[in-house]
């Protein structure tokens, strides 16, 4: 069939030539890949390609030429892969083709190159580049050296990071070329350049700013026109409007083309913004005011490059100020932003400029313009909230008119509106209420636009300006809304009556009138009880359900305190039934809505109907969802604060609920706290049969008779927590009950017969009733303990240093000075106590402990060189939390410290150091970051323990403050990469009876140095040169088992950070991978051996997958032929499968991988 095909292909008549080329377009686009059909599509793809090739040397007809390329094209696109044996001969076949004198032979021969380009080997690629410097240099005419170009470009865009070792040669070339007055030339000669930056960006660096001063030269290249340079401009403004249209037609002759020269220089400048973040603030100096100064460019299309390219240097701004952590605060409170990005300071100078040139265009009567400087004007307003203030009145016009002109069209007046809430959401109301005159007409006539996206944009921003009219929490005075309510009132009731509107407008019309209500409630008059009904209607529909909700929560809160008693019986009703639901955000919108409710409106609730919200209750508490359970028990709480008559007859269903999760180890945070609260509002309100007595005996029954707990099993050491917190909750509601608790409490822990988990409850309990100071420094409680610190269970032994310490947060004088003496006099009970310091340390408040740092610190010091490990990291993290009491005197003490002799010393200081890096800001970071490249020296360190005590140190700072070491990668990097080499001195071999064993000392360093890597990829992306980076991940994945763990996940990371460099050193990453996927353990080989292997391979397929998820991998011939084994292998097969089912979706092999 292909056989005959080809023959018509090039046959005399026109029509048999057309039909046979579709015929083989449609075979290649239907050929097998999956491996059962490789060897027919190979056959295929052989048969096709020879005929192919003879008719490409056909000179004589050129149609059969254009037709056979165009063809190859397709099947190169597809089945390259296929085809490397005739790459050689395809070569050698196109290259002459890129000197025929048609234009589209040419052209089309570019895009077969650009196919074959991907996947021919390295030395075929050098051939093709070598082949268009050859033909460069002869300097050939015009119009074949554009065709050359052209075709670098293309290959650049296809073959990636190959183009990156020739670039030395070709950048020459194509700088010299820019010199040639020829307008497409010099466009291809831009677009070349773009891909170079775009493909290779490493190996661009030299020639970045012979590039740049290119474009900024070219970007202005207008040869035929002469832009007005007076300032005078802004006045003579209307007179030039009239003039301006003539001239223009004057000049845009068909002839200029120099705009595409233009075009094509400022998008190379976009790549060199998009690709070079680290070069941001010369951009801001060299690059902003160039763009700023086309903002006044003639070509529409043009000057909606330069606002993408602008765009794209906002784009690069928000994101390094959009750092977590980046923000480094000095003593201001958190809230506060710390020093700022420098290329945010400079682009706020810029603003005044920016919207100086903006404003005019905003009224230009090109739709296309206005378009952009709206969606620059929303990224400015993203990037630096706020900045745009000032503004406002110059922007209002702008607005006014895209949103009012009869040319508008519709995305045009969406653009305008999205941009018009960004602006309301950024700044305060206050700014807006002069101009609302003039705001809100065009915005409520939006609303009654026939475009629901219209409508239904206009409804967002209304609600906006309704919190303009009467922002919350505005005392009477200041501006009046009275004028504005009904023209904004009629036509949202206009939309939320309507049934027969799109779903969108449906929803943002229930809010907009929520936000109405509960802003202005009080303008509304008579008309709140027809609003309210339709609230009603829309709560009982299931698909206005949710918005519904959300809306009743806003009104209910409103501080104007609206009426809602006509609703409220049936609301609950409905409420109730939406608990049963098993849509988890309809059911915990639904206890936020009945907690407002039963907060504000209690008064108006009868307690009957509550019944059908009450008998759903009990269910909804469960361990089995943390957050639905919390939400639940906060509206428990408020029921029994405001109507706990109606609680009663819930209790015994409810609370056996509430104990099972105290006693659930998942219990924690929020969680625990809304239970804390509702056990004491429980004490408070008096109302349930149960009184403090048996609200104590539920909670600490369990642990009584050891073995009944929840399930059966032992009960969690975080319940024993949850219990203890739990009866201090109780005791601080009912003070008058505290006395007799302790006293039973302490009867429990000197009664040796009570089981082991009676005794540490007590111990617990004791501590957090302690924690609140009620306890003073009671002599007696302080023998119980002590003797504690002597039993022989060790549960016990924990406990009562974790009660000594939260007793002395509660009386600091009562017990440090006790508490430090026994540390000196104690040595065997050194651990326990300073468990209980450590407590004291990380609780206190500055202020209390401050009197009595000294003499803490010095305590720690003598232990610091303390040679049992565990002891000496608690003095460590002691002394870096009690660090940040006092940092300013404190830090530099630490700092003193790394000159001492003691290895041990060295390695607790830095330690130290680690626990002094929090993940807020904190008055302690402008410090830490003048010093830390001190602690980083220790990177150097003879001491192994040192070296990986300081990795783990900046591995904690890389993660919780990338602020802190950002500025250090260049000396820290050379460090940390050392230290992920094996080192041959660190192994030693032991003798185990018969057997040798290896023992690798360097193993634990060097996990710590990749446990580095890998953090450093997440939070200084940018500071890393990844090609470098890749050359030890790629160390990594032939090191231990652990390390190969982590280098797997890495190399995943990799691929969808920075595909481009990955794909660049595919060839070396790949056998490494195969390797570990092909291993087979030792048949005789122990459980865990084989468990091990098992988890290795599936790391590696994990990586894998991730590899084969990157656009063009399969052009890689290693990875296609990897690909292959995979799914020829039933085994790995079964693994790539498995891995991808866990990770999005069942995809199959043959379906997953196939991307040629």
């Amino acid at each position: 069939m292909v056989d005959t095909l080809c023959l018509n292909m090039t046959s005399d008549k026109e029509q048999l030539r057309d039909i046979s080329s579709m015929g083989l377009k449609t075979v290649i686009a239907e050929l097998p890949l999956s491996s059962s059909g490789l060897p027919l599509t190979a056959s295929v793809c052989k048969k096709i390609t020879s005929q192919l090739i003879g008719a490409m040397g056909k000179q004589d007809d050129v149609s059969v030429q254009l037709e056979a390329l165009d063809i190859l094209s397709d099947m190169l696109g597809r089945l390259s892969g296929a085809l490397v044996s005739f790459h050689g001969s395809l070569l050698s076949s196109l290259l002459p083709q890129l000197t025929s004198s048609r234009m589209a032979v040419r052209k089309r021969s570019i895009l077969a190159l650009g196919h074959l380009v991907p996947c021919c080997s390295p030395a075929l690629f050098s051939q093709l580049t070598q082949h268009l410097l050859t033909e460069l240099a002869k300097a050939p005419p015009t119009s074949m050296t554009r065709t050359y170009i052209q075709c670098l470009a293309t290959i650049s865009r296809q073959g990636g990071h190959r183009v990156g070792e020739h670039l030395e040669k070709l950048i020459p070339m194509v700088v010299k070329f820019t010199g040639v007055e020829d307008d497409e030339l010099r466009e291809y000669c831009f677009q070349a350049f773009e891909a170079f930056i775009r493909r290779c960006p490493k190996e661009m660096s030299p020639h970045v700013a012979t590039v740049m001063q290119l474009c900024l030269k070219f970007m202005t290249f207008d040869p035929n026109y002469n832009y007005d340079d007076n300032e005078e401009e802004e006045e003579s403004m209307d007179i030039e409007d009239g003039l301006d249209e003539e001239s223009d037609d004057e000049y845009s002759d068909d002839d200029d083309l120099s705009w595409k020269v233009r075009r094509s220089s400022i998008k190379c400048l976009e790549a060199l913004i998009g690709t070079r973040r680290d070069l941001l603030l010369s951009f801001y100096s060299s690059v902003c005011p160039a763009l700023l100064s086309r903002f006044k460019e003639r070509e529409e299309n043009v000057r909606s490059d330069v606002f993408a390219a602008f765009s794209t240097l906002l784009r690069q701004t928000g994101v390094g100020s959009g750092h977590p952590g980046v923000s480094v605060v000095g003593s201001e409170p958190p809230g506060a932003s710390g020093e700022e990005e420098p290329a945010v300071g400079m682009l706020k100078k810029q603003v005044p400029v920016i919207v100086k040139a903006l404003h005019k265009q905003l009224k230009e009567k090109s739709i296309k313009s206005r378009q952009g400087c709206f969606c620059l004007l929303t990224e400015l307003a993203h990037t630096v909230p706020g900045a745009l203030q000032v503004h406002i009145p110059a922007l209002i016009p702008g607005i006014v008119f895209s949103l009012t002109d009869r040319s508008t069209t519709s995305t045009m007046r969406i653009d305008a509106l999205s941009f018009f809430h960004v602006l309301l959401n950024s700044n305060p109301p206050q700014v807006f209420q002069p101009h609302m005159q003039v705001l809100l007409p065009p915005v409520v006539s939006c609303i009654e636009d026939s475009f629901y996206k219209i409508t239904s944009e206009a409804l967002l921003v209304t609600q906006q300006l309704i919190r303009v009219m009467r922002p919350q929490g505005q005392t009477a005075g200041g501006f009046d809304p009275k004028p504005f309510v009904q023209e904004v009132f009629s036509v949202t009731m206009k939309r939320l009556k309507a049934t027969d509107i799109d779903q969108e407008v449906k929803e943002r019309a229930i809010s907009c009138m929520g936000h109405m209500v509960c802003h202005l409630g009080d303008h509304l008059g008579a008309e709140l009880g027809g609003i309210l009904a339709i609230f009603l209607e829309r709560l009982k529909n299931e698909i206005t359900r949710l918005t519904a909700v959300r809306t009743i929560t806003l009104v209910a809160a409103s501080p104007l305190k609206i009426n809602l008693s006509t609703i409220l019986p049936e609301a609950l009703s409905v409420l109730g039934s939406f608990l049963r639901k098993n849509q988890r955000v309809l059911k915990l919108g639904t206890l936020s809505c009945l907690t407002a409710l039963v907060t504000h409106h209690a008064a108006s609730i009868k307690p009957a109907a509550l019944e059908p919200v009450l008998t759903e209750l009990p269910v909804l508490v469960d361990e089995s969802d943390m957050h639905v359970s919390q939400v639940s028990i906060t509206l428990l709480t408020c029921m029994s604060k405001a109507c706990s008559s109606s609680l009663a007859k819930i209790w015994s269903s409810v609370l056996p609920g509430v104990f099972r999760l105290v006693h659930s180890p998942l219990l924690q945070g929020g969680a625990l706290v809304a239970i804390l609260d509702f056990l004491q509002a429980l004490v408070l309100s008096k109302t349930s049969n149960l009184g403090f007595s048996q609200l104590l005996k539920s909670l600490t029954e369990p642990f009584h008779s050891p073995q009944s707990c929840v399930d059966g099993g032992a009960l969690h050491r975080q319940s024993y927590h949850s219990v203890a917190r739990c009866v201090a909750a109780l005791c601080s509601a009912a003070p008058k009950e505290t006395p007799g608790t302790v006293a039973g409490l302490m009867q429990e822990i000197k009664n040796s017969s009570s089981p082991e988990s009676a005794r540490v409850l007590a111990l617990l309990c004791l501590g957090e009733v302690g924690r609140s100071g009620s306890l003073g420094g009671s002599k007696e409680v302080q023998a119980v303990i002590l003797e504690a610190f002597s039993s022989t269970s060790e549960e016990v032994k924990t406990a009562s240093s974790c009660a000594l310490g939260s007793m002395a947060v509660g009386s600091l004088n009562d017990y440090l000075p006790f508490m430090l003496k026994e540390i000196s006099a104690q040595p065997r009970r050194q651990y326990l106590l300073l468990h209980s310091l450590k407590e004291v340390i990380s609780a206190c408040p500055a202020t209390s402990l401050s009197p009595h740092v000294e003499s803490i610190w010095a305590l720690l010091f003598q232990n610091s060189e303390c040679p049992e490990e565990g002891t000496r990291n608690l003095v460590a993290e002691c002394l870096g939390k009690l660090t940040l009491v006092n940092p300013a005197q404190l830090l530099p003490r630490l700092k003193q410290q790394l000159k001492a002799d003691s290895s041990l010393a060295r390695s607790t200081m830095v330690t130290a150091i680690k626990f002094t890096i929090v993940d807020h800001p904190a008055p302690i970071d402008s410090l830490l970051k003048d010093c830390i490249g001190d602690f980083l020296k220790t990177l150097q360190d003879n001491d192994i323990n040192v070296r990986r005590v300081a990795l783990v140190m900046f591995n904690s700072a890389a993660h919780n403050k990338p602020s802190l070491i950002r500025g250090l990668l260049g000396t820290v990097l050379p460090h940390l990469y050392k230290e992920t080499q094996i080192r041959k001195d660190l192994i030693r071999e032991v003798e185990m009876g018969p057997f040798k064993h290896t023992v690798d000392d360097g193993l634990d360093v060097r996990k710590a140095a990749f446990e580095c890597m890998y953090t450093l990829l997440d939070s200084c992306l940018d500071g890393l040169d990844v090609l470098h980076f890749l050359d030890h991940v790629e160390e990594g994945l032939k090191d231990h088992y652990d390390i190969r763990m982590l280098t797997f996940l890495m190399l995943a990371r990799l691929a969808s950070l920075c595909p481009a460099a990955v794909l660049q050193r595919l060839d070396r990453l790949v056998e490494p991978l195969r390797a570990t996927c092909t291993t087979k353990v030792k048949a005789g080989s122990v459980k865990q051996e084989f468990e091990k292997q098992e988890e290795l391979r599936r790391s590696a397929m994990r990586a894998v997958a991730a590899l084969l998820a990157v656009p063009e991998v399969e052009r890689s011939p290693s990875m296609a032929d990897f690909a292959n084994q995979i799914r020829s292998n039933a085994d790995m097969a079964s693994i790539y499968q498995s891995v991808q089912g866990g990770e999005g979706g069942g995809v199959g092999p043959m379906e997953g991988m196939d991307m040629s």
